[in-house]
């Protein structure tokens, strides 16, 4: 069977940047607080003139760039997102015109912080089954449109930008050593927790149980990460990198612990970049590839989970 592999990765985020201490000027907050219990320092904030679309196809441009790709090879276009404002024409469709695109199938992926990881494998698993030989799976959110700007729990964490990835079929995926370029996904959700993060209203806002998710991702996700790196016949000692959804340091360093990545890279662009939900997986692997941090072909976890309180995750070859 026909396999698939990421080849290439980009990632864009607005110039505007904004520090803890800009935030203290907004709402009762201290750099030391939100530090602390968060570790972000920074995160970049896109203005009006800068829709969700822009930012995917900066990114989608720059990952087909780096392919070695024009934007008519592309057969199918995945935007995963949950800040899209319009229903049509979708993200995908709107990435696609502004790229120049021919006719790819086009489709948004709404799961919130595991968008990016879903549509990475539905890309997967529409490569395998042939109904497409090379996609553009993208990860974009513009937080600070859904943030209440008032509400310091949250609007600290926050913020803008979009990650992107190029996916090829790979006739010799099964034959690789160490396994396929794209591993099995391992997804789920739990059902009946799913209100503890929430994007509703008119206009629609971001709120949360942070003490909820944080207990369920500490105790919960990891011995699910372990099995998808059994999935993939591989080791949590073999991984060369650990890529979780970019949503506090507080969570993100324990649950990479309880995983046993003992020898793994760990990806902590939220100090940098805040919660930027989709964006939150390709934008920080993207930035660990350009930084050459992790060896072509090593194999890399990805792990998203948050919103729904759903989760998915695979082990791919580092492109």
């Amino acid at each position: 069977m026909t396999g698939s592999r990421v080849v290439a990765l980009g990632h864009y985020q607005p110039a505007k940047v904004l520090t803890n201490d800009d935030l203290a000027a907004m709402v009762d907050t201290s750099d030391e607080w939100i530090t602390s219990r968060v570790g972000i320092k920074t995160r970049h904030v896109g203005g009006p003139d800068e829709p969700v679309d822009e930012l995917a196809a900066h990114a989608g441009a720059k990952a087909l760039a780096a392919a070695g790709l024009q934007p008519s090879d592309i057969d199918l276009v995945l935007v995963a997102t949950s800040t899209a404002i319009d229903r049509s024409p979708s993200m995908s469709a709107r990435v696609a015109a502004r790229l120049g695109m021919g006719s790819p199938a086009v489709m948004d992926i709404n799961v919130v912080c595991s968008g990016f990881t879903h549509a990475l494998a539905v890309a997967d698993h529409t490569i395998r089954a042939g109904a497409a030989t090379r996609a553009l799976v993208i990860g974009a959110d513009k937080m600070g449109d859904i943030a209440d700007w008032t509400d310091r729990t949250t609007c600290v964490l926050l913020g803008d930008g979009a990650g992107a990835a190029v996916v090829t079929a790979d006739p010799s995926a099964p034959d690789t050593p160490g396994g396929p370029g794209i591993g099995p996904v391992l997804w789920g959700s739990v059902p009946e927790m799913g209100n503890a993060v929430r994007i509703e209203g008119t206009p629609p806002r971001f709120a949360q149980e942070g003490q909820s998710v944080y207990r369920w991702a500490t105790t919960q996700l990891p011995p699910i990460a372990r099995k998808v790196c059994e999935r993939a016949g591989i080791t949590p000692e073999d991984l060369a990198a650990v890529v979780l959804h970019q949503a506090n340091l507080r969570i993100i360093e324990p649950v990479a612990r309880k995983i046993g990545a003992v020898n793994a890279v760990i990806a902590r662009d939220v100090v940098d970049s805040g919660n930027t939900s989709a964006a939150s997986i390709p934008m920080a692997l993207s930035k660990l590839v350009e930084r050459g941090e992790i060896a072509s072909g090593a194999p890399v976890l990805l792990f998203g989970f948050g919103g729904n309180l759903s989760y998915a995750g695979q082990v791919i070859r580092c492109p």
